[in-house]
Formats: C-alpha cells, sequence, structure tokens
C-alpha cells in the first residue's frame, strides 16, 4: 500500500474519553500537551509518555492538581508526599480534616502532658522545704509591771496570745476541732480528697458541714505562709502541706493550729481566747465550751454572740451572731457523739448555751495604761544593749518591769479629773472649752524613776501622749535655767570690748539688780542695742505692761517680770543658757527654740513634762542630774535581758542648784506660785504661760518628788498631724489661763496626795555665792539705802486666790533681804508682789497679772502687746509638733 494511503497513528491514551480529558484541562496543561504533539519525530520516539489506559491517565490527573498543576510524577511531588514524625497538619486529609488531630495524636499529647506535670510534681514535693512558722504567728504578750511588781497589764506584744503545749490543750478541744473541721485528720498525709469533694457537694446542696481544707492545711497557711489569694500562693500550699503532712507529727500541728489561730475579740490562740471568753486557762476548758470556740474558728466575725454591728448591722448583729453561733455548737457536740469522740451521757449534759464573759474593747490599754506601756516599750527599744528590736518585742514573752507606781498615777489622774469636772464645761463654752489638754509627770529626784504620767483622757481616744512632747512651749519656767547660768557662768565685762570683754565674767547672785521696766530695749552685753534680722531693735514687754523699776533677780523670779530675764540672758549669752538647759535635762532637739535670739531666755523651747519635771530635780538633787527612765528590768524566758544602770553626773555646782532652789521657794511662798503650796512641807516652783495664753505650765518639787503639769488646748481638727494651739483666754470661766491656775491646782492636789504619808524633808540651805551686779540699765545704789521692798505696796494682785490648805506650816525662812542687799543675814533679798504670773505674756491681757513675756518677746516674731520694734526670728509656737517620743524625738 502506498504511503500516502496509510492511515495516520491515533494518540494512545484512550480514545474519546482522552480527548474529552484534554479539552478540559486547562490552558496550561493543553499547551503542555500541544507542545508533546508538536514535538520532534526523535522527541515522540524517544520521550513520549505511556499513560497506560484510562485508570492511569485519571491517577495522574488527580496527582497533578493535588501537586498544584506540576508534574506528578516529578521529583519534588515525590518528596512532599513522604510521611512526617508528627503528622499535623494532618497529610492526604482536605480542608478542615487536615487541621482535626487525630485520635492517636490526642492521646499521645494528652499522656505526654500528663507525665512531665507528675515528673514536675515529683521533682517540686522532693525539693519543697516546709518554710519557718511566720514570727507573728508565734507572737505572744508582754507582761508589764508596776514599780512593785505587781501585774498591770499582760498585753504589748503585737498579739494577743500566750502559747501552750499539746498537752495543756484538752483533749475536748482537740476532738470538736476535729470533729468540726478535719474528721480523717488522724490518718490523713494533709489533705482529704474525699473531705473537698464533701464540701463541694454539700455546697451545691447549700448544706452547713466542715470545710474542705483539712486541719494541716490552714496550720500551714496561717502560720507559714502569706493570707494572699493568689494560684501560686495555693499551689505552694499544696506542696507544704503534703510534706509537712508526711514529717510533722500530728501533735504539733494540732498544737500550732489551736496556738495560732484567731478566735475573735483580739484573742489568737487558744489560751487567749479562754481567758477572753471565759475568765479561765485553755487546761479548764470543758466540752461545751471547747465546742464554742472550735465553732469560732470558722469565722469569728459571724460567730462571736456579742456580734460585729459596727461592720454589718444587719448579718452581723447580736441576734443574727447568737442564732449562728448556738446552731453550729450543737451541730459540732453532735457530731463528737457521731465520731465516737463524745459520749451521749456527757453530750446530754449540755444542753444550754455556753455563759460567755462581756468584751472589753480596747479596755486593756485604754485610760492611762496605753500611754504608760507606750512610754514602757520606747525606752525599752532605745536603751536594752542586746539590741532587741521592736519586731522582736512583737513576738511577746517579756517581762517588762516598770518604775510607775499605781497611786501616784492613780492620784494624778483624778486631780486632773477634778479639773475637767468642776471647770472645763464643753456643752457651756464650746468654742472656749473644747480640746482642753493636760500633761503631766512625776519624777523621783533622787533616781530620775518616772513615777506616775498623765497623757491624756484616754489613750484608745486621745492618741498623743502629752506627757511626752506635745509642741506646748513652757514659757517661763525656763527662767531658773537663765538664773543658774548668770551664776555658773557669769555676765560678760560690758566695758572690756567684744574680745576682752567676752572672758571677763562676774558670776551674779540672786541679789543682783536688773531693770524691770516694760518696753525695755534690749541690748548686747556690750551695750549696743540688739536688732533682728530686719534691724530692729527688741522691746521687751512684761505682762500688763508693767514696770517693776530696779529689782533684784529673785523678785523678778518671784514676780515673773520678763526684761530682767531677757537681758541677763543677753548678757551672760543665750548659747551659754542652752548649755545649762541641756545639763540639767532637756535635750538639743527640734524642741529646743533657736537660742540665737533673746526670747529663748523666756522659754520658747516646747520640751516634755518628763523632760522638765526631771530638769528641775536636778535642782532638788543640788546639781546632781539623773536620766528619767521608766523601765527597772526586762526579762525574757525567765533570764535578764536589761537592768537600768543609774548614771548621775553633775550638772553644775551644789551651790548654784541650792540657790536656785531658794528662790524657787520664795516663789512658792510670796510670788506667783502661791496656790501650789504644801501643807507643812517646803515646796519650790515655777509658773509659766506663753504668748497669746497658748499654753500654761507648773513645775516644781519638793526634796523627794518633781512634777510638770502642762495645759494647752488644741483646734477641733482632730485628723491633722500638726494641730494648731488654741488661745486660752476665757477657757474655764478665766480671762486667762496663767501657770498658776489650773496647773498649779493640779500640782497641788496631786502632790498633797502623792506624798501623803512620806516624811517631809527640807531643802539644804544655800550657800552664798556670785557677787550683785547691776545690768539691764538698773541704776546703782545710793549710800542711803531704800526701803525693804517687802514694806511697800505690792505692785499686782494675783487674779487666782490660792487654794487654803489645811494648817499650812509656816515657811521656813529663805535667803531673803532688801533691795540692795541691806539686812540680809545671808538672805538674797525678795519681797511678796502678790503677783500671778504663768510666764510669758501677751501684752494685751488686761488683768495684767502674769509677768511673762509678750506676745512680740516669747515667740510670734512680731509683738502684739509691745512697743514699736517687735522681734522677728523666734519660734512661732503655734502650730504644735507630733509627740516625738520621750526617749525618741524629746
Amino acid at each position: 500500500m502506498s504511503e500516502h494511503r496509510r492511515k495516520a497513528p491515533q494518540p494512545q491514551g484512550g480514545g474519546r474519553a482522552a480527548a474529552r480529558r484534554a479539552a478540559q484541562q486547562p490552558a496550561g496543561r493543553r499547551e503542555s500537551s500541544r507542545r508533546a504533539t508538536s514535538a520532534s519525530p526523535s522527541d515522540a520516539h524517544d520521550d513520549e509518555p505511556s499513560y497506560g489506559g484510562r485508570a492511569e491517565a485519571r491517577r495522574a490527573a488527580q496527582r497533578g492538581r493535588r501537586r498544584g498543576g506540576g508534574d506528578a510524577a516529578g521529583p519534588e511531588g515525590r518528596r512532599s508526599g513522604k510521611k512526617k514524625l508528627i503528622d499535623y497538619p494532618r497529610a492526604g486529609k482536605h480542608g478542615v480534616r487536615r487541621w482535626v488531630p487525630s485520635w492517636k495524636l490526642v492521646s499521645g499529647l494528652c499522656l505526654g502532658f500528663l507525665g512531665l506535670m507528675m515528673g514536675a510534681a515529683g521533682i517540686a514535693y522532693a525539693l519543697v522545704v516546709p518554710p519557718e512558722v511566720k514570727d507573728i504567728a508565734t507572737a505572744q504578750n508582754n507582761v508589764y509591771y508596776w514599780a512593785d511588781d505587781t501585774e498591770m497589764v499582760a498585753t504589748g506584744g503585737s498579739v494577743n496570745r500566750q502559747e501552750i503545749s499539746y498537752a495543756q490543750i484538752p483533749e475536748a478541744m482537740r476532738n470538736a476541732v476535729i470533729s468540726a473541721e478535719n474528721k480523717s485528720f488522724d490518718d490523713d498525709k494533709g489533705i482529704d480528697p474525699m473531705g473537698i469533694g464533701r464540701a463541694f457537694w454539700n455546697m451545691a446542696k447549700g448544706g452547713d458541714t466542715q470545710g474542705g481544707s483539712t486541719i494541716t492545711q490552714q496550720y500551714v497557711k496561717n502560720s507559714m505562709l502569706s493570707q494572699e489569694q493568689t494560684l501560686s500562693r495555693k499551689f505552694k500550699e499544696l506542696f507544704i502541706t503534703l510534706k509537712v503532712g508526711k514529717t510533722v507529727p500530728k501533735e504539733k500541728v494540732m498544737a500550732g493550729y489551736l496556738n495560732v489561730s484567731y478566735y475573735g475579740r483580739g484573742a489568737s490562740g487558744i489560751q487567749a481566747a479562754a481567758r477572753t471568753y471565759f475568765g479561765k486557762d485553755a487546761v479548764d476548758l470543758n466540752p461545751s465550751e471547747c465546742a464554742f470556740l472550735a465553732t469560732l474558728l470558722k469565722g469569728p466575725s459571724y460567730f462571736d454572740p456579742a456580734g460585729h454591728p459596727e461592720i454589718d448591722p444587719v448579718n452581723m448583729s447580736e441576734k443574727a451572731n447568737t442564732e449562728r453561733a448556738t446552731k453550729r455548737w450543737k451541730w459540732i457536740l453532735d457530731e463528737e457523739v457521731k465520731d465516737n469522740r463524745l459520749s451521749a451521757a456527757e453530750r446530754a449534759k449540755y444542753t444550754t448555751f455556753p455563759e460567755l464573759k462581756e468584751p472589753k474593747k480596747d479596755a486593756v490599754l485604754g485610760g492611762q495604761t496605753g500611754y504608760l506601756v507606750d512610754l514602757a516599750t520606747d525606752y525599752f527599744l532605745a536603751h536594752n544593749k542586746e539590741g532587741i528590736t521592736e519586731q522582736q518585742l512583737a513576738q511577746g514573752g517579756y517581762e517588762i518591769h516598770t518604775t510607775f507606781e499605781k497611786k501616784k498615777v492613780k492620784e494624778l489622774e483624778t486631780a486632773i479629773k477634778r479639773v475637767y469636772k468642776e471647770k472645763i464645761d464643753v456643752k457651756k463654752r464650746p468654742d472656749l472649752d473644747s480640746h482642753v489638754q493636760f500633761g503631766a509627770a512625776s519624777v523621783d529626784t533622787k533616781t530620775g524613776a518616772i513615777l506616775a504620767t498623765y497623757g491624756g483622757q484616754d489613750a484608745t481616744k486621745h492618741y498623743t501622749n502629752n506627757a511626752d512632747t506635745t509642741g506646748a512651749q513652757v514659757g517661763s519656767t525656763f527662767k531658773p535655767f537663765v538664773l543658774a547660768a548668770g551664776m555658773e557662768y557669769g555676765v560678760r565685762n560690758p566695758e572690756g570690748g567684744r574680745e576682752q570683754g567676752a572672758s571677763e565674767r562676774t558670776p551674779v547672785s540672786p541679789k543682783s539688780i536688773y531693770n524691770g521696766n516694760n518696753k525695755l530695749e534690749i541690748k548686747e552685753y556690750d551695750g549696743t542695742v540688739w536688732k533682728n534680722d530686719d534691724g530692729n531693735p527688741w522691746y521687751q514687754t512684761n505682762d500688763g505692761d508693767h514696770d517693776h523699776g530696779d529689782i533684784t533677780l529673785r523678785e523678778a523670779m518671784e514676780q515673773s517680770a520678763n526684761s530682767p530675764f531677757v537681758q541677763l540672758g543677753m548678757d551672760v549669752g543665750t548659747d551659754k543658757v542652752k548649755q545649762v538647759a541641756i545639763a540639767s535635762g532637756l535635750r538639743d532637739d527640734n524642741y529646743m527654740a533657736d537660742a540665737t535670739v533673746p526670747s529663748y531666755s523666756i522659754g520658747t523651747s516646747s520640751p516634755s513634762a518628763i523632760r522638765m519635771a526631771g530638769a528641775y530635780a536636778t535642782f532638788a538633787t543640788s546639781g546632781k542630774q539623773n536620766e528619767p527612765f521608766s523601765v527597772t528590768e526586762v526579762k525574757h524566758k525567765g533570764e535578764t535581758v536589761y537592768r537600768h544602770e543609774k548614771a548621775t553626773k553633775t550638772a553644775m555646782d551644789s551651790a548654784i542648784a541650792d540657790n536656785v532652789t531658794d528662790v524657787l521657794k520664795s516663789v512658792v511662798e510670796r510670788g506667783t506660785g502661791q496656790p501650789a503650796q504644801l501643807a507643812g512641807r517646803e515646796a519650790a516652783g515655777k509658773t509659766g504661760t506663753t504668748d497669746g495664753n497658748l499654753s500654761a505650765w507648773f513645775v516644781g518639787y519638793t526634796p523627794q518628788l518633781s512634777t510638770a503639769v502642762s495645759m494647752f488646748r488644741l483646734d477641733d481638727d482632730e485628723s491633722a498631724k500638726d494641730r494648731k494651739f488654741e488661745k486660752m483666754f476665757g477657757t474655764g470661766g478665766e480671762a486667762k489661763i496663767h501657770g498658776n491656775s489650773f496647773p498649779a491646782q493640779i500640782w497641788h492636789d496631786y502632790m498633797t496626795g502623792a506624798l501623803k504619808g512620806e516624811k517631809a524633808v527640807s531643802f539644804p540651805k544655800p550657800e552664798p555665792w556670785g557677787k550683785q551686779v547691776w545690768g539691764g540699765g538698773a541704776v546703782s545704789p545710793s549710800p542711803t539705802p531704800s526701803p525693804d521692798p517687802s514694806e511697800s505696796e505690792p505692785s499686782e494682785t494675783p487674779e487666782t486666790p490660792p487654794p487654803s490648805p489645811s494648817s499650812p506650816a509656816p515657811p521656813s525662812p529663805s535667803n531673803t533681804c532688801g533691795m540692795w542687799g541691806w539686812d540680809c543675814n545671808e538672805d538674797d533679798g525678795g519681797t511678796n508682789s502678790g503677783n500671778d504670773n504663768a510666764g510669758t505674756t501677751d501684752g494685751n491681757a488686761n488683768s495684767g497679772s502674769d509677768a511673762g513675756a509678750s506676745d512680740g518677746g516669747a515667740d510670734a516674731g512680731t509683738s502684739e502687746g509691745t512697743a514699736e520694734g517687735a522681734n522677728s526670728g523666734a519660734n512661732s509656737g503655734n502650730t504644735g509638733r507630733p509627740g516625738g517620743g520621750l526617749f525618741g524625738g524629746g
């Protein structure tokens, strides 16, 4: 057959079906086919693919679609079809099925995760070490004792707790807690899965049964961990509980749990709870009482029958709490019977709810006790050589033996309460008698022991201890230090020039004469006028603008004239006055005023009543200074960890101290301190009133006892940190409060009671000291003596008549003499002026009876009653400072 007649060969691959499939293929694939068809004959013969029928063509087409149209038989396609180690996304699956893990994959992951968790838990358990029990969880009471070693109060630690041993815990208490809280306690390993399950089931049903936490868990949580509700804390609790449950004896866990738990009313631990609710020791509790205390462990705020209406008047009322407590108390007793921990016969004895003591809200540290405890605590922490810290003291277990005498504390409080009751009437004078405060302290002159204090009306209501530093300025009670400085260091020679004159000094005596006129221009010791930073001179005023004329220092002290002591301070040097004050017992701290201004000499400083009583005691002991102290001994676990050691210092020559005492004795006998006279006893003291009548003082002493009393009034902003002092004009119905009014009355009443039954002792007779000098512009006497001031008419009349002590003994003779020193008989001069001073004064006061410094002189910086030149630069004194503490800040 000829060549052109031969039939063209048909392409292999399935005939019509293959043609249809080729037509349905995408353009790219058809193009590929065309390229294959139009290939050269040689290519067709050498590389033409063979499909092997329809089935093979179909499989090839499917492979092409899966591989994105590529060569189904290519090398890349063959690699992508291999099995992966983790078949995810799943191979051979399409759409969503590719992302759904297989059961093999899920189970494998779960088993792997569980294995990892079990491994981690095992490692954690092996590595966990139970932490030490928190210090606060074992804090106990501190017991404070009066000076006679009788118990004052069992408190002082941060927690009301007394730890007891497992043997001292009644078996009935242990049984009640186990039946109520953790029935499987004796056998479990610290965790009770069944108990947790029961708790959830009963919670779902609304029932009331024990919680899911075991006693071991509660012990760990309360004593070793913080109380924060976090996941990490829960995990810690789980592992520590498991370790404690395996390694710690059950007896220790039970004792720890009951000694740490809180039972309400401030009681932590079973022993404190037994005393608080039943007034007995834990060992004496019966099963009924134990069941009640176990009830409180569920939450004392909701189960204390006294209720907490101040928190929630509905859900925590007395009625609601009593019903809850009674129901749970019965339930616990019944559970004990079910658990064979209490016989039915014994249970039958307890049909009525146990009788509880009335709650004492803050009564332990109320009244004066809180102030006394704080003073003793602060003193011990500041002076113990063992380095015992506040945190250690808070753990409790200390016996603190104080110097406080219960009788004297009561006498002092009674004397002040009498003034409140008889004189202070807030309803009648709300703007004048509100927020009136008194502070007082009494010190043994021979030892420095603080025998009594008055810190305020109640330590739970008035938190600042008024016996400590309050910011109340002391006024003219500071003048004895000026006199002592003049006698010790002497006045400088005004004619010797700045350098030579300062080195030439003449000690003064109480007979020295100074100008006591009002509005006296104050000068430097060399005669130049003193000027403040503004270039203004200082004109010192006296109370009532009274002119005293030339006057002895003794008379100036009796009448509390300001100008003589301000000028004497300048002649001696206010720095020397400060040295004497500090040597006597005051502190150079924030409460010591600026000693570079003239007003320093008349009491712009604000030391505490304790410090003032201690400093005046230095005069009573002929110049021997004893630091005030409030703690004699401290024991811990029976061992002495602190004992007070007396360290007496010589503050000044005995003759100087005795002369100052003699002058202060005449203040009480003839001067402004007459209301403080004690029947049958010698007493010495000084009144003090400050600028603007912001505070008033009386500080005085007998040979045995030194006492300081302050009075002031604060603004009504009780929330303020620094409360402002208010003027006391009209307070208590008085035109003006002086040191010889309420403070002197309190001093007299207290000292009368405190010294009752004690022997009357006389002050030592003073030896002559110093020379009679003339200062402040005083004119030297003429040869003709002037009449004795005692024969002249008093310059002032006391504003407040002295109390009438019963049958006062005639005072022993003081070293008094005439103004110029004649007829002395070793006297130093002085007459009864009848003045009624209290220290620094308001120059505008209408009574004219208080001879202190003026508002312009003592403290405010500008004169309220002075002449044209007003001092600036002194302390303002109008703002009270927070109490810094006798042994801390003041």
